[in-house]
């Protein structure tokens, strides 16, 4: 009897000093949403404790929004009670009949629940405590569906709300074979929908497909906080029901939106396009003007022409560089200033424009003319390529104008000769008058060639110091640091020219110029080749360009060793004369 006391006793104790398994629960708010809505999960742990949950198997069809946690001590007749209590926002990432799984905490699991993600207004799929009251949706429209490669596409949101969106923002994310800028700011109005009164935000962006082809971006993501009706969420809850806690996470909800994804049907460049320069644009104006504009001109003196080209759907760093379509003939030389680059909203599109001064100058007197200018570009919207065609301008260069510091000039054409000869009176008349005529004929000519040298090397410090103030403005110099995926960029691009495979090489290049040009990135191979100017780098740029549009076959050595050449300075002469930093600066 007393060996089966000591037997009780000892269990008693036993049970006593066993741990007390924590129970564990969870409990949604809602079991119904819509897409986009969030859904509130509570977690409860009995007792303290210092572990967190394993979160893990929510990433497979939630996001986790946002989450806060709490706890507290309850003494009820000299009882004590603990909690612990995790409440999370979770966004759905698709719609459907979902699962919030078992989740594993100090060794206990939670208990699994379900959720149904249906299509509908935001708020009106939730029951009606704390249902969202905000009903925001997102639309999206093309301009059109079937634009050509390189040509802009302009795509129109519009965000409809019913109540003012609390930290709202808007992302819209290209990818890699689509070049994305907003167009304008944004505009807000009013529209009725379905009889229904909604505030309406509407932003723009011009699509640059870079591949023809079918293209599939995202569709636009609108993350914002939303209000709820009322803040009962918790409320009934013992511990948490009246605490700050509780209303603070009642108060607002967030809400993601995902409009429809952009599909391009992306054309290809026409194969009957005889243009050197890819030109796709809904129009294209060329116009000049001549100063002075009467032919007339002096050996030595410098005539202005200044060419305007303006393009609605490209940008200016798409518009190519005319003065180097200029042949001019033997006597004549040309010297650019450097060109203004100019972007502007017109309507749904943007209009470029590229405005740039070419100084000529005729080395002797005679009879010139400049040759007519052709410039082909590609009617967008009516399918077919056009011509521009600037006239051919005739120059009549007269015997350069000469001006001494001792004030002598040489004697007009008919004016005696009495006072120049009469020093040559006592040899001969004749003789001395002949003297004074070759020395004022060779000491104008001196003066001529002296004037013209003097002239080409001011235009030449002129074109210097400009180019070198724009490259200070516009391209500052990159250090690597900075930019530490154009070395990525550029490997993948000489594996790609190894391979030959063109499309690749083609996508890693232009990531590669955008790394090094972040602040204006060039759109497409062309306008790139004409960034880098020299001449071999572009020839064979266009020649990988040329090679992606019609499906050729693409040799990727001599490009990759061109531009290894230039990246690494063996090519200093090409690179002491071109307007813009090497393609990845040191």
């Amino acid at each position: 009897m007393k060996t089966a006391y000591i037997i009780f006793i000892s269990l008693l104790f036993s049970s006593m000093s066993m741990p007390v398994m924590a129970a564990i629960n969870a409990s949604l708010d809602q079991n119904q949403i819509a897409p986009g809505e969030s859904v509130q999960l509570t977690l409860q742990h009995d007792g303290q404790t210092n572990s967190q949950p394993d979160l893990s198997p929510l990433k497979q069809d939630f996001e986790v929004a946002g989450q806060s946690s709490g706890s507290s001590v309850q003494i009820i007749n000299g009882k004590v009670n603990s909690k612990v209590e995790l409440i999370l926002m979770l966004i759905p990432k698709h719609s459907g009949k979902l699962q919030i799984p078992a989740l594993s905490w100090d060794g206990q699991h939670t208990p699994v629940l379900d959720l149904t993600v249906v299509a509908g207004a935001p708020g009106q799929a939730g029951n009606t405590s704390g249902a969202v009251t905000a009903h925001p949706f997102i639309t999206t429209k093309l301009d059109q569906q079937q634009p050509y490669v390189q040509a802009a596409a302009t795509l129109v949101i519009k965000i409809y709300v019913d109540q003012p969106l609390l930290q709202a923002s808007l992302n819209f994310q290209p990818g890699n074979d689509v070049l994305i800028q907003q167009l304008g700011d944004d505009q807000q109005s009013s529209e009725v929908y379905k009889g229904k009164n909604y505030q309406v935000i509407q932003r723009k962006y011009l699509l640059f497909p870079q591949r023809s082809g079918q293209i599939r971006l995202d569709g636009p993501v609108l993350n914002t906080q939303v209000q709820v009706q009322d803040n009962t969420v918790s409320a009934n809850d013992p511990f948490f029901g009246n605490s700050p806690f509780g209303g603070m996470m009642s108060a607002t909800r967030p809400l993601r939106i995902q409009a429809d994804p952009v599909v391009l049907n992306v054309q290809p460049r026409p194969a009957n396009g005889s243009a050197h320069d890819w030109l796709p644009a809904q129009n294209v104006t060329l116009n000049e003007t001549w100063k002075p504009d009467s032919g007339k001109i002096h050996a030595g003196e410098p005539v202005t022409l200044h060419l305007h080209l303006g393009a609605i759907g490209l940008t200016a760093a798409q518009l190519p560089d005319l003065s180097q379509a200029i042949q001019l003939p033997q006597g004549l030389r040309a010297y650019p200033d450097q060109a203004k680059l100019n972007n502007s909203v017109q309507s749904d599109s943007v209009f470029a424009s590229r405005d740039q001064d070419i100084a000529i100058i005729a080395s002797s007197a005679g009879h010139y003319q400049v040759p007519e200018l052709h410039l082909y570009w590609w009617d967008t919207s009516k399918n077919q390529q056009k011509e521009i065609v600037l006239p051919a301008h005739t120059l009549d260069a007269l015997p350069g104008v000469v001006t001494s510091s001792t004030g002598v000039t040489p004697l007009p054409q008919g004016a005696s000769n009495s006072d120049t000869s009469s020093s040559a009176s006592l040899s001969s008349p004749r003789a001395g008058s002949v003297f004074a005529g070759d020395f004022w004929k060779w000491l104008s000519l001196l003066f001529a060639c002296m004037w013209l040298v003097t002239l080409i090397i001011w235009w030449r410090v002129r074109k210097n110091q400009s180019t070198s103030k724009a490259v200070t403005v516009k391209e500052p110099f990159i250090p690597p640091v900075l930019a530490p995926h154009a070395e990525k960029s550029r490997q993948a691009f000489q594996q790609a020219c190894t391979e030959n495979d063109k499309q690749a090489a083609r996508q890693s290049l232009l990531d590669w110029a955008r790394a090094t040009w972040p602040q204006d990135p060039p759109v497409g191979l062309q306008a790139l080749s004409r960034r880098l100017d020299n001449p071999v780098s572009q020839q064979l740029i266009m020649q990988l360009d040329r090679a992606c549009y019609v499906d050729e076959n693409w040799q990727g050595s001599a490009l990759r060793d061109a531009l290894e050449q230039l990246n690494n300075g063996v090519n200093k002469a090409a690179l002491a004369e071109t307007k813009l930093p090497g393609l990845y600066p040191k």
